[in-house]
């Protein structure tokens, strides 16, 4: 048996980001954004002195991460064959270039859940406490969970 506990950052929140699928041959290969949403699955099987799983007032660090990492910024896949012209325009101020090894939801989903994974950790959580599970929600109708 296991506690979980959750924490959603809404795309209010701002996380808008542009990023495209450059292998797709849909219109994912062009460059477009959403304002993304990211819910965190933790869980543990035993409580805190204070009955919790995760304190969430203590993941403002985390929230700095995401907040750093997507908004308002351009993830570019590492091998997309037009970096050096996302680095031109990155170089020029026109984006805030982020270089991610590969980019999409499903891929976000892995990177949002190895940075949890290792926040966990620094913060004094993990073994207790370990990520089961993160959602990228792109809209309504799309979402990618990467889970243990």
């Amino acid at each position: 048996m296991t506690y979980r506990s959750t924490k959603t950052y809404g795309a209010n929140l701002g996380l808008s980001c542009a990023f495209r699928q450059w292998r797709a041959e849909s219109h994912c290969r062009f460059l477009h954004g959403y304002a993304l949403e990211i819910r965190l699955e933790f869980a543990a099987v035993d409580l805190d002195v204070r009955n919790w799983v995760v304190d969430f007032g203590s993941l403002k660090s985390f929230k700095g991460w995401l907040e750093n990492t997507f908004d308002h910024c351009t993830l570019v896949a590492s091998d997309d064959p037009e970096y050096e012209t996302f680095k031109a325009l990155d170089a020029s101020g026109i984006i805030d270039m982020r270089t991610v090894e590969v980019t999409g939801c499903e891929a976000f989903a892995r990177m949002i859940f190895e940075c949890a994974d290792i926040w966990l950790k620094d913060n004094g959580y993990s073994p207790r406490v370990w990520i089961a599970q993160v959602e990228v929600r792109e809209h309504g109708s799309n979402s990618a969970i990467y889970s243990l």
